[in-house]
């Protein structure tokens, strides 16, 4: 713990810890509250009528096919916000990125920390969700709590490379067409509201791409308790080979960018 103390990444921690204080009532209606209704509204109320009308192959619900693919785009939209919207604004509107830089603090370090943050933040909204599947009854293995770390390392997976980008942008409309662009269709057609079968065929291989299908995907199979070693070990491959992929590019503009 003593070595903990005195990183400083932890440093950095600390402060996007305390911004988070300072503002965890909104934070915790985007981030667990409209999940909870979507899945309420959603998987329980609109399911009802796919179950009475078109049920999903092997039996399973609606609502248990929803609710991990809504963990799991749940982590990517709090990844991307963090790693977009709040690195950009760090770095051109409140300018603590550029303020820790003319301290003791390296680059990496800032964004170790700030990565650290967002982690912690998906550790606490996605337990919290997990436990409300369990209550709505839509998790049925007690693998389900491995869809946790996996919700996280999705998010490092989507925030990491997003930071690498949002560093270096310098407009903020970039990222409002990033939001509208990519992350909207990428949250809704990577089998998050229904299986990929259903798609048309030209696109299922640019939905095999996407780390937030490869997130759901094993979310759904630890929840419904369908995994296999063989495909749990695809999905973490392709969530861990981009998190790193992010990492080591985000490193490189984050030194560019906030060198002092």
């Amino acid at each position: 713990m003593t070595g903990l103390t005195y990183s400083p990444a932890y440093a950095e921690f600390r402060y996007w810890g305390a911004i988070f204080a300072k503002s965890w009532r909104p934070v915790l209606v985007n981030s667990i509250v409209n999940p909870v209704l979507f899945l309420a509204g959603i998987g329980l109320g609109l399911g009802q009528l796919v179950d009475a009308n078109a049920p999903l192959a092997g039996g399973l619900t609606y609502a248990a096919f929803f609710a991990p693919g809504l963990l799991a785009a749940a982590a990517m939209q709090t990844a991307v916000v963090e790693g977009g919207q709040t690195v950009f604004s760090a770095v051109r509107n409140r300018r603590s990125y550029l303020v820790a830089a003319y301290t003791p603090l390296q680059p990496h370090d800032i964004l170790n920390g700030h990565l650290l943050f967002i982690a912690a933040r998906i550790l606490l909204s996605s337990t919290m969700f997990t436990a409300v599947m369990y209550a709505f009854g839509v998790a049925h293995a007690l693998t389900a709590m491995l869809a946790i770390p996996v919700a996280v390392l999705l998010g490092l997976a989507c925030a990491a490379p997003t930071a690498a980008w949002a560093v270096t942008v310098r407009r903020a409309a970039v990222i409002g067409n990033f939001s509208r662009f990519v992350v909207m269709p990428v949250y809704l057609f990577s089998a998050t509201f229904f299986p990929i079968e259903v798609m048309p065929g030209w696109l299922q291989p640019v939905v095999y791409a996407s780390p937030l299908w490869h997130g759901a995907r094993l979310c759904r199979a630890l929840t419904t308790g369908t995994a296999t070693l063989t495909g749990a070990a695809a999905d973490l491959a392709v969530l861990a080979v981009t998190a790193l992929a992010g990492y080591l590019a985000a490193r490189r503009t984050y030194r560019r960018h906030l060198h002092a």
